[in-house]
């Protein structure tokens, strides 16, 4: 018979117990990826958002792959050969220190290398999977530009055949690690259909402005990519894919992982709010214990509660290959979603300091308000759902 003393204790961050669900290895991930955030990132990522820079982006890209973060969920060519729950983990924490982090270790490994790895030929997957996978090169994923986004089969990018070598032309945009990339995996219209090419960026007519100005994700690199006659190798095309399913399948990978990251950002807003509320006094006591406030703190948690059980069901989906693109879309549009309310009803109980960076709950938000909308909008997520609900392409 079990005694009182045998029953856990409730954490007010885990308040349905979720942890009691990982396994041991699913919680050292979980720990290393937080000690490296701790040591790496979080003493100085609100400077870096403040200055819209990322500093040293390759000196962190390979601490990242130091400990096989970079592609962690593939197998072979260095990689680490993990699971995709405990992928998601790692996508958790690192969101937890600021979404711009997680955005290059999802460009990098679900969307750069996952292309190479599952679309690549044996040459292509040696020259650059090791090297990625160790932070030593670093990729990017052209797909987005400046007229097509939700519609990628309108993209103008052409690669046209010239002899033995093909020629690119085009832009995008919106582009994770452009400007500090090494390889950049590039999708553009040929005249059998949508193809991926592996393209150094020292290749002549390749360059890769950074974008300013944003309000969002300022502590991550995003570019335009100028493609201007850009002459390839017949061998620089993906052998393995033909059409827009090449992309589509890279971008659900990508997708997965920000189903677990957005609460990540989300836990780190509740944290901060329940701390917080906890030490400011109005009114004679803590603000923590009026009731509209611990309101609030509840509401927050059960989101983040749900988001997180919905990612963790994705995630052993995910490891059983059981896993369908509308579920990705349907953690997508929830998590994100409700990421954002958690993040807005903290700024509500910091009050003016909620807009500081001394905190780190406007950041999360402002850092939110981009992930809404990459790798699929709101609006796109809701109409992929709806097809398969009812049958009908409303976006066509």
């Amino acid at each position: 018979m079990s005694t009182s003393t045998d029953r856990p204790t409730f954490s007010p961050l885990d308040p349905a117990g979720i942890d009691d669900l990982l396994s041991t290895d699913e919680k050292d991930v979980r720990a290393a990826v937080r000690q490296l955030c701790d040591t790496h990132v979080d003493p100085y990522v609100a400077q870096w958002f403040e200055d819209a820079t990322l500093p040293d982006p390759r000196g962190l890209a390979k601490e990242l792959g130091s400990l096989g973060l970079l592609g962690m969920h593939l197998t072979g060519y260095g990689c680490a050969g993990m699971s995709a729950t405990e992928y998601g983990l790692a996508c958790l924490e690192l969101e937890a220190s600021d979404s711009g982090i997680r955005s290059l270790v999802s460009v990098q490994g679900s969307l750069a290398m996952f292309a190479i790895w599952r679309f690549g030929s044996e040459e292509q997957k040696q020259e650059w999977l090791p090297r990625m996978a160790a932070g030593e090169a670093i990729g990017c994923f052209g797909l987005t530009e400046p007229d097509a986004g939700s519609d990628p089969a309108s993209m103008r990018t052409r690669a046209r055949r010239d002899g033995d070598d093909w020629v690119l032309d085009g832009r995008k945009m919106w582009i994770t690690n452009g400007s500090i990339a090494d390889v950049a995996v590039v999708w553009a219209q040929t005249d059998e259909g949508v193809r991926g090419f592996v393209v150094p960026t020292t290749t002549p007519g390749f360059s890769a402005p950074e974008i300013k100005h944003k309000m969002s994700l300022r502590a991550s690199v995003t570019s335009e990519l100028v493609l201007d006659g850009v002459r390839l190798p017949a061998d620089a095309v993906l052998p393995e894919v033909v059409g827009l399913k090449g992309p589509l399948s890279c971008l659900n990978e990508a997708r997965y992982g920000i189903v677990w990251g957005a609460m990540g950002a989300a836990r780190s807003a509740l944290e901060a709010a329940l701390e917080y509320s906890g030490t400011r006094t109005q009114f004679g006591k803590p603000i923590a214990g009026f009731q509209l406030t611990q309101q609030k703190l509840v509401e927050m948690n059960l989101e983040l509660t749900k988001g997180l059980l919905l990612a963790l069901h994705l995630g052993r989906r995910k490891d059983a290959g059981t896993l369908l693109p509308q579920q990705v879309s349907l953690g997508k549009l929830n998590n994100v979603r409700e990421a954002i309310e958690i993040c807005r009803t903290a700024r509500t109980v910091l009050g003016a300091n909620g807009i500081s960076l001394e905190y780190p709950v406007i950041r999360h938000a402002n850092n939110l308000e981009s992930v809404l909308t990459y790798e699929g909008t709101v609006e796109m997520h809701t109409l992929v759902l709806g097809q398969a609900m009812t049958g009908i392409a409303a976006f066509r």
